[in-house]
C-alpha cells in the first residue's frame, strides 16, 4: 500500500510539473505570439502579378540573409486563412478593405504591415471599344464577393455612371445603387471565373489579377479604368502578435526595394503600380 502510495504521489507530482509547464508555454506563446525564423519565412501569395513580384523580392531578400518560400494559391480566401492558422508567415496578395472584411467575417486578427502595389480594377467588353459605346440596359458583370464588388461600383460612381446612396461605404452592393442612368442590368459573378464569362455580359468589372492571367492588359484593353487614388492599395498582411517582427519588418524591406519597383514598373508597364 505505501509503495502504491508513492507511486501515486510521484505521478500527481509530475502531473503538476506538467500542467505549470504547459501553463507557461501556453501564457509565453499568448504574449510573445508564434516564433518566426530569423532566416526563413514561409509568403503566401495568389498567382500572377503577386506571384511574379515575389519572386524578385525573394531574390532581394536572399541577398540580405532571408529565405523566402513561396505559397502560390488560386483563391483569395486561403491565404488569409493558412496565414491564421499558422500555415504562412506573411501573405500579399489583398487590400485592406478585403483584409477588413475577412477579419470581421472569421475573428481573425491579421494587420497590414507594409504597401504593396495597386492592381487599377478595369472595366472590359468584348463588344464594345469604349465605354460610351455600351447601350442603356446592359448587362453589367460584377465580382460576387462583398469588396471587389463594391469597389467596381465605386469604379463606375468616380465616372459618373451611377450614384451610389448616401454613406455607402466600401463594403456597398447593388442594393446601394440610387441611381443607375444607363440602366445597367448587374449580374453578381465569381471574381476568378469573370475573364472566361466575359463574352456572356455586355460588360464586365475584372481584377487586374485575373485580367492579367487571361491574357488581357487592363491598361490597352479596358474601356474604363480606375484611378490611382484608389484605396485600394495592396498589403502584406500578418498575424497580429508578428506585427513588429524584425524579420517580417527585413521582408517588407525587401518588397519595397528599387529593384522591385523597378521590375514592376518594367514588366507591367502601368498595369500594376508601385503602391509605397
Amino acid at each position: 500500500m505505501k509503495k502504491k502510495n508513492k507511486f501515486l504521489l510521484g505521478l500527481a507530482s509530475l502531473t503538476l510539473v506538467a500542467a505549470l509547464v504547459g501553463c507557461g508555454t501556453k501564457e509565453d506563446k499568448g504574449s510573445q505570439g508564434k516564433a518566426i525564423n530569423e532566416n526563413k519565412i514561409v509568403v503566401g501569395v495568389t498567382s500572377g502579378p503577386h506571384e511574379q513580384i515575389a519572386e524578385v523580392v525573394a531574390k532581394v531578400a536572399k541577398e540580405n540573409g532571408l529565405e523566402v518560400e513561396l505559397k502560390t494559391f488560386s483563391d483569395y480566401v486561403l491565404p488569409n486563412t493558412s496565414l491564421a492558422e499558422g500555415d504562412l508567415d506573411v501573405n500579399s496578395y489583398q487590400h485592406k478593405p478585403f483584409l477588413d472584411a475577412f477579419n470581421k467575417d472569421h475573428k481573425t486578427d491579421l494587420v497590414p504591415v507594409g504597401k504593396t502595389i495597386l492592381n487599377p480594377m478595369g472595366i472590359y467588353s468584348e463588344k464594345y471599344k469604349s465605354f460610351d459605346e455600351v447601350p442603356d440596359g446592359a448587362t453589367f458583370g460584377l465580382p460576387n464577393d462583398p469588396t471587389n464588388g463594391a469597389r467596381a461600383l465605386f469604379v463606375l460612381q468616380e465616372a459618373g455612371i451611377i450614384k451610389l446612396k448616401e454613406g455607402a461605404d466600401l463594403t456597398a452592393s447593388i442594393r446601394d445603387v440610387e441611381e443607375n442612368k444607363r440602366n445597367f442590368k448587374f449580374i453578381e459573378l465569381e471574381a476568378a471565373q469573370i475573364p472566361k464569362q466575359l463574352s456572356e455580359v455586355d460588360v464586365a468589372a475584372i481584377n487586374t489579377n485575373f485580367a492579367l492571367d487571361a491574357g488581357i492588359n487592363p491598361k490597352k484593353d479596358s474601356i474604363l479604368l480606375e484611378s490611382t487614388d484608389s484605396p485600394y492599395v495592396n498589403y502584406i498582411a500578418v498575424r497580429a502578435e508578428n506585427e513588429d517582427d524584425p524579420t517580417i519588418k527585413k521582408f517588407v524591406e525587401a518588397y519595397q526595394s528599387d529593384e522591385v519597383r523597378k521590375f514592376i514598373e518594367e514588366e507591367f508597364k502601368g498595369s500594376v503600380i508601385p503602391g509605397w
